[in-house]
Order: structure tokens, then sequence, then C-alpha cells
């Protein structure tokens, strides 16, 4: 098998994002897999090119070796050539469209929301007639669209089990290309996961949702998809989500304050693999990595880092 890491360069990592690498690493290794690095750095107005060199330095810190990934990793920003290819693909079968919305229509209050917060595309923009998408261009550049089935579909996920969705109700049509030229995260992650033979992705829960869009496109491309885990998320001490802002738990703090093997060591702690907050070499957290001991439910890292070590 073969599992990946796919950051986004648009930052620091933080403990949330080791988490999920350091899991995803454990995964592939614990079945004698492959895994490869890729730098999902599409926004390029976003995505640095010294987050990303950061980024791999960070990892390498960790310990953590790809088997993939050139010299130094996949970036998807030199890929374009075959998201063209998927993206006309797309097109050939009629199920691309001009979006013209803008981003405050998106947003409204009074807009339909998916489960994850995301809004849940209207359709308002699916039946244009040819004299008001040509005013409209007049205007501004449009989004690309892809119309998805008025069908329910689901999956079964390595930890979550059973998940169904609605593909236009509870989803919505979803963007393959945005209004600046960039292509969308959907259509680059699931042509870059079949083209580099990944089949096994491990990543956050916050990203369930959006495996049955991608899931759609697998099929409209005729690419396999992956097996998918899903894990639960690292929250603060109020419930919320890890993110950038929480400065103590960001990769240039635990670098300043923290052996590598005192990181691995927390995660695997808060994960439940061992009973003290030991340091663990990756081979080490290896050893005493058990996939099914992971807990359904988020899991506080109740402290910071700064406390544990």
């Amino acid at each position: 098998m073969k599992g990946r890491f796919a950051p986004s360069p648009s930052g620091r990592m933080h403990l949330g994002n080791i988490y999920a690498a350091l899991l995803s690493w454990l995964s592939a290794r614990s079945q004698g897999g492959s895994w490869l690095l890729r730098i999902e750095d599409l926004d390029r107005q976003r995505c640095k090119p010294a987050y990303a060199a950061q980024l791999i330095d960070d990892i390498r810190w960790l310990g953590l070796t790809w088997d993939e990934g050139g010299t130094p990793a996949y970036f998807q920003s030199q890929r374009d050539a075959f998201y063209e290819e998927s993206f006309a693909a797309m097109e050939a079968q009629g199920l691309v469209y001009d979006c013209f919305c803008r981003r405050a229509d998106l947003q409204a209050a009074s807009a339909p929301h998916a489960s994850d917060g995301t809004p849940i595309y209207s359709g308002r923009c699916r039946a244009l007639l040819p004299e008001e998408r040509l005013r409209l261009s007049a205007e501004r550049s449009p989004a690309k669209r892809i119309r998805v089935s008025d069908e329910e579909v689901s999956f079964v996920d390595g930890h979550y089990g059973l998940q169904r969705c609605h593909l236009l109700h509870d989803c919505g049509d979803f963007v393959l290309r945005r209004a600046d030229g960039n292509f969308a995260y959907q259509l680059a992650v699931v042509t870059d996961d079949a083209l580099m033979g990944v089949t096994e992705v491990v990543r956050g829960r916050d990203l369930l949702a959006a495996t049955h869009q991608q899931l759609y496109l697998y099929k409209k491309l005729g690419f396999a998809p992956p097996c998918y885990f899903h894990l639960p998320l690292l929250t603060d001490a109020s419930g919320r989500r890890l993110s950038k802002r929480s400065k103590d738990t960001d990769m240039g703090f635990l670098r300043s304050t923290c052996t590598p093997q005192e990181v691995i060591g927390r995660i695997m702690h808060l994960c439940g693999f061992t009973e003290q907050p030991e340091p663990l070499t990756p081979a080490e957290a290896l050893a005493v990595f058990r996939r099914e001991q992971l807990p359904l439910h988020d899991i506080c890292t109740a402290s910071s880092t700064k406390d544990a070590t």
C-alpha cells in the first residue's frame, strides 16, 4: 500500500498537522507500505516557497522519512498539466459550467450549509441563459463548477464506518477551477492521488465531507479510489480545533522547547498508545502503534506542550 502526507504551506505547521503526518506515516509503515510527501501549494498567493522549505525541514527534524516526492517533494504548483487533462475530461462529459457568484453570496447566513460548516451551492448559475452568461462574463471571470448527480452515495471510512451523502442536497456543485485560474483542491488531490498510486489516505475528520466530492471525481475520471481513514481532531481545552493561531503548539515553539522524540511521545500519549508522554523515536512509536485504539471522539490536548515537557 501507499500512503501520503499532503500539507498546504500557508504558514508554520502546528501540533495538529504533526499529529496527522505522524499517524499517516505510522499507518503506512505498519502495513509495510511506502509514504510520499506532496506539497499542496495550489494557492500561489498564500503558499510561499519559504513556508514549503520550512515545512519540509520540520518533517525531517521529526525523523519522518518519505519514499517518494522527488527532491525534495512533489509540488502541486508544478503539476498544472495533469490537472488540465482532468479538467478537460470533465468538460468533455458536459459536467462543467461557469459560475459568477461572489464569495459574499456563497457565505450568506441564509444559505444552506453542510455538516462541516461549508456553504452548499444553490445551483444559481447551473442554467444561465447565453445572454446572461455573456453579460456576466463582461463584468468578471467565472469560476468553473462541476454538476453533481441527484443521488445518494456512500463509502465506508476505516475509522468512522459508513458515511452517506446526497450529492445534490448535502454537497452541491463544487468548484474545479477558481476564477483566478488556479485549480481547486478537490480536482488536484484526486488527480494526484490517482496518478501517484496512493491507496490509503489518513487525515483529519474535518475532511470527511470532502471525501464524497472526491469519490464523485474518481468515478467520473475513471480512477480507482483509495481507502480512507479519518482521524479525530486535536483540540484545545475549550474544544476548538488546534490551528496556526495556537502559537504554543506551532513548530517554531516546539522546536525551541522540545526534542523530536518528546513531540512524538506527546502525540502517542494523547492518542492513548502509551501511558506516559515518554520520548519516542519514529521506530519506537511504530512498535506501539495500534490504529484500532484511536478514539472516535476528538482528543483534547488538555494543556500546552510546554507544560508536558
